[in-house]
């Protein structure tokens, strides 16, 4: 693509590219250095509104690193280089988003349609289906990267920085009490798939269905049917959740002969679902709430510790003395399953009052529920999207964290809903 929308094209459709080489969620920070340097270019710059709240959230985290050497009561570890980067890493991505927003937001419409983008998107969610069917089919499937080869092994080693630059297929997970396969391919983990196959689905409706022709349409309804399958496999009802949420609200939001088509098509669905060999995975998963424990004591210690610095936090995740079941430290030897989630590792609520304490958390809400309060009026199918997505950005907090793909693509659909206004 010619022109300076080229670097939003690179990372959306160009993505099994980044994911290959070991960029994968990091390629944000890759392609924002053009942005940056395009935006500079282009002063004054636009920014939207509500947008203090985020950089407010940015500046939080910056103060919070004061706080990396601390350790809450209950927890134990010692700074090392594994919280720093942690830190470094995710003020880096923070950074990084930050210019996505404000490069789309500036580019006029003739430089980048706004169909074009939605449908970039859409070209993401069609890279996603392919990963996730890779992950169902071949969960086993992974290889070295370049990036992973060029690091040195005190950085490339680390468990954060090895989920980024080390390409897999799929987890592979006792979540029903045997072996099953999760996709997560082509991003970090499997619940970042489940969060942004959603997110995707919705724009690729717009872009394939809403403003596609016959073909397009057609090729849409393969690709969802498609997608069902790994939806399925991902065992993961926070998407299940969302998806559920995501029907209901338009069905409240459109009317007339749209409404009654949703239903029909919902309908539709739903019995040729409850029908396919899928419908039992599916109920097997709801009787088997495995994880329940794990997050309730997550969430409970993380909430304890995050009471000792209530307001700027600790900078980074921590591990809590104990699990669910003992109170034994983390992994040994003779207890290989003592091993849980750090705090603030169960979801991006969780993450930041752990990193940037109770206010962080609430500059976060802010700022998504400031972007549904304004662009609730706009009734366009970009706008119904737009609001709908970032609904599901409030609705996963509970349950994933938002680094590092997810917030990337929560962001770039607040400024495609940006640019609708």
């Amino acid at each position: 693509m010619k022109g300076p929308a080229w670097p939003i094209a690179a990372l959306l459709v160009g993505y099994p590219i980044w994911w290959a080489l070991g960029f994968g969620g990091l390629s944000v920070i890759v392609v924002a250095a053009p942005m940056a340097v395009i935006l500079w270019r282009r002063r004054p710059i636009r920014v939207p509104r509500g947008f203090g709240w985020w950089l407010l959230l940015l500046a939080g985290y910056l103060v919070s690193g004061l706080m990396l050497a601390e350790m809450p009561p209950g927890t134990y570890g010692e700074l090392g280089p594994g919280r720093i980067i942690g830190y470094g890493m995710r003020l880096t991505l923070y950074v990084a988003i930050l210019v996505v927003v404000l490069y789309l937001g500036n580019l006029t419409e003739r430089e980048l349609p706004q169909l074009r983008l939605v449908r970039m998107m859409g070209a993401l969610f069609v890279t996603t289906v392919a990963g996730g069917l890779l992950g169902v089919l071949f969960p086993s499937f992974s290889f070295t990267s370049p990036v992973e080869l060029l690091l040195p092994g005190w950085i490339g080693e680390n468990p954060f920085v090895q989920n980024l630059i080390h390409p897999t297929a799929g987890q592979t997970q006792k979540v029903l009490g045997y072996a099953m396969p999760r996709p997560e391919a082509p991003y970090e983990w499997a619940n970042a798939w489940g969060s942004n196959v959603s997110v995707l689905l919705v724009w690729f409706v717009v872009g394939w269905w809403v403003y596609g022709g016959r073909l397009r349409r057609v090729l849409a309804v393969v690709l969802i049917a498609l997608a069902a399958v790994p939806i399925v496999y991902s065992l993961n009802r926070g998407l299940w959740i969302g998806l559920g949420l995501a029907v209901l609200y338009l069905i409240v939001r459109v009317g007339g002969r749209t409404r009654v088509a949703l239903c029909g098509g919902v309908a539709v669905a739903a019995l040729a679902f409850a029908l396919s060999p899928l419908a039992p995975l599916f109920a097997q998963r709801l009787d088997k709430p495995h994880s329940n424990d794990i997050r309730a004591f997550t969430v409970s210690a993380t909430l304890a510790a995050a009471t000792h610095s209530p307001v700027i936090g600790y900078g980074n995740t921590r591990n809590a003395t104990g699990n669910h079941r003992t109170i034994t430290t983390g992994k040994t030897q003779w207890c290989t399953g003592c091993g849980h989630p750090p705090l603030g590792g169960d979801g991006q609520l969780w993450l930041l009052i752990m990193t940037q304490g109770f206010t962080g958390a609430a500059l976060y809400v802010a700022f998504f529920a400031g972007a549904i309060r304004r662009h609730w009026r706009d009734r366009s199918p970009v706008g119904l999207a737009g609001v709908l997505v970032m609904g599901l950005v409030l609705l996963y907090m509970f349950v994933y964290d938002g680094l590092v793909t997810p917030l990337s693509l929560y962001l770039i659909s607040f400024a495609i809903l940006w640019r609708n206004a």
